[in-house]
């Protein structure tokens, strides 16, 4: 029998993160390793993953698989955040109001402007030149 979870998206930038919230005690895998591994040993990073859990104050209460593709570290963090959030929402809904106001529940939309034709970037045009 397959244990019952709840389920979380979150997209930043190009990256991609899905959460699953098991009844546990709090360990953090993500793409099959330990959370600390995967982050570089960095524990920052492991705190702001952890910030809607730790506002909420179940930090020891799931356990938690992560599946993030794409991006760089800095946007993974904030999908792995906002799907961690979502999935919280979802078992608790009456969490909501709380991560609302923290600023959790919403997705930072900015992404890379694609470049355009007859210019060097998105927007760099080639040096004017009067004569």
């Amino acid at each position: 029998m397959a244990k019952k979870y709840t389920y979380g998206l979150g997209r930043r930038k190009s990256a991609t993160a899905t959460a699953r919230l098991y009844a546990g005690k709090g360990e953090i895998t993500i793409n099959d390793k330990p959370a600390l591994e995967y982050l570089s040993g960095n524990k920052t990073y492991l705190a702001e993953i952890t910030d809607p859990l730790a506002l909420a104050g179940k930090q020891k209460e799931y356990d938690i698989t992560i599946l993030v593709k794409g991006g760089g570290l800095a946007g993974q963090i904030d999908a792995i955040k906002l799907a961690i959030s979502k999935a919280l929402v979802i078992d608790a809904p009456d969490l909501r109001p709380v991560l609302k106001k923290a600023g959790f529940t919403s997705r930072d939309p900015r992404e890379k402007e694609r470049k355009k034709y007859g210019l060097r970037s998105a927007r760099k045009k080639e040096q004017f030149s009067k004569r």
